[in-house]
């Protein structure tokens, strides 16, 4: 029986939900066992996902593994994948046990809440990336809110009933102006189907204002600038597995959002709009680079790094080139394995210390060679080393920026070397320098949980920055469709390119 008849992608969205419910069921003293359930859960799930990338057709440019039930009346359930969706699940069920092992001695309080919480957070996430219906995608979208507002606001830091709120706030708001442009695409089209979306033309004078709501919401969740505020105050305050999911899939929905949605289904808006995107992904590139240059707190180090790394992503999503979308899709994919290792690489060293001050660090190479080797890869891949997955996505992006605009390219430029010196700069102060603080003398280097948890990314990282071709040659066809469907509208359109 091949895979493509089966519903693959509802079992593999929906089995972590099962999961926590089993785990709801546990005795509330049992947590070894909820974190046994939730690790075995996650890792089945990942291999049952699998499939989806070994029975993927390369070349086909529409939806594959697509599944349709009825569900409310003109609302149907409708799941599938292309080139660009298949991805982010793989990212998605990779990295949740990884999560689960991070937090496996991290978490002590409620651990079978907070199993039951990630879990559903990755059926919600999944469903975010496979769904096919106007609604049932912004049904997924806002739930991911729920659980994650929870991570935030039990087991986070401090100052973690502030940073949920601001969390939930920013990102609700801009989801009910997409809600309502979702209700008026449905009332010209006659539909809530995605795939016959991409194809209705919309009325010229409409896309601009339906564009502009969806911003609204792809904008905060990425974030762009000026609405990135939300970020540096969640990661900070956000259990270390929180921060990872956080970084390398919650932000990847606004990019996903502006290739499913923006681009194909309102090109001639998105045309006009490019200049404004442009102006935004630079300042956000060269601003929060300079601001995190500043940072005392490694975790708000890296959440800015991830804004302007973000940057670069809409950058080339809006060069509307096959180079520049195909970058900004391989960005997004090496940044989730990126930023997800360097927020695990500080929980490392928070686990044992417990403060995020980069002054209370030093010298730790003497005592923690393996973490420095470790930390010392993620950092050389946020920087966007060759060799290294962060090159070639920069690199791409870089490349459909010079073709549609030289002078963005050009100041885009500038973040690479500002990321080597806000990143270098880290590196240095943390584990660089003579180990005088005499709560460092008696540190410890990696155990084998945390070896574990590190070697799949680190072999990923330079896996994908020698050897790209493993994610472009899925994404191809897709992106090729999509810059094409691009092209004919504005052609149409009238519009000179």
């Amino acid at each position: 029986m091949s895979v493509a008849n089966i519903p693959i992608l509802s079992f593999v969205t929906f089995l972590p939900l099962l999961g926590a419910i089993f785990i709801a069921f546990l005795h509330n003293d049992a947590k070894g066992n909820a974190r046994w359930i939730a690790l075995w859960t996650t890792l089945i799930t990942f291999l049952i996902s699998i499939p989806i990338w070994t029975g993927f057709d390369k070349a086909n440019a529409g939806f594959q593994f697509v599944e349709s039930a009825a569900w409310l009346g003109p609302i149907k359930y409708k799941m599938g994948v292309d080139g660009i969706s298949m991805l982010f699940v793989l990212l998605t069920t990779f990295l949740m046990p990884i999560c689960i092992l991070a937090s496996w001695e991290s978490v002590e309080e409620r651990v079978k809440e907070y199993m039951i919480a990630f879990l559903v957070l990755e059926t919600l996430m999944l469903g975010v990336f496979c769904a096919l219906d106007l609604f049932l995608f912004y049904l997924f979208f806002e739930a991911v809110l729920i659980p994650m507002f929870l991570i935030i606001g039990i087991w986070g830091g401090k100052r973690r009933i502030y940073a949920s709120f601001k969390f939930f706030l920013y990102t609700l708001l801009g989801s009910v102006l997409m809600l309502l442009a979702m209700l008026s695409m449905y009332s010209i089209g006659g539909t809530s189907d995605i795939p016959t979306l991409m194809t209705t033309k919309f009325p010229v004078n409409l896309q601009s204002w339906l564009w502009l709501a969806f911003l609204a919401s792809f904008a905060v969740k990425m974030p762009m600038w000026p609405v990135h505020t939300w970020l540096p105050d969640a990661h900070v305050e956000a259990p270390t597995a929180g921060s990872v999911i956080l970084a390398a899939i919650l932000l990847k929905m606004g990019g996903y959002g502006f290739l499913r949605f923006s681009l194909p289904m309102l090109p001639v808006a998105s045309h006009d709009f490019a200049p404004l995107i442009f102006a935004l992904s630079v300042i956000a590139i060269i601003y929060t680079s300079l601001v995190a240059l500043a940072q005392e707190d490694v975790k708000k180090l890296i959440a800015y790094s991830s804004v302007a790394h973000m940057g670069y992503v809409t950058m080339g999503i809006f060069t509307f080139t096959v180079q520049g979308i195909d970058g900004a899709i391989f960005q997004m994919l090496s940044h989730g394995i990126v930023s997800a290792a360097l927020f695990l690489c500080v929980g490392v060293v928070y686990d044992r210390m417990h403060t995020r001050e980069i002054a209370a660090y030093g010298g730790l190479v003497s005592r923690m060679p393996l973490y420095a080797f470790t930390f010392m890869v993620f950092t050389m891949a946020n920087v966007g080393l060759p060799g290294t997955s962060g090159f070639v996505g920069e690199f791409l992006t870089l490349l459909g920026a010079f073709q549609a605009n030289t002078w963005v390219a050009f100041f885009a430029t500038f973040g690479v070397i500002l990321s080597a010196g806000y990143a270098l700069y880290l590196y240095r102060r943390m584990i660089f320098g003579e180990l005088v603080k005499p709560s460092l003398q008696t540190i410890t280097d990696m155990g084998p949980r945390e070896i574990a948890i590190m070697a799949p990314l680190l072999a990923l990282t330079i896996l994908f920055g020698v050897y790209p071709a493993p994610i472009l040659d899925v994404t191809r066809a897709s992106v090729k469709s999509l810059v094409a469907q691009y092209q004919t509208a504005i052609k149409t359109a009238a519009i000179k390119p």
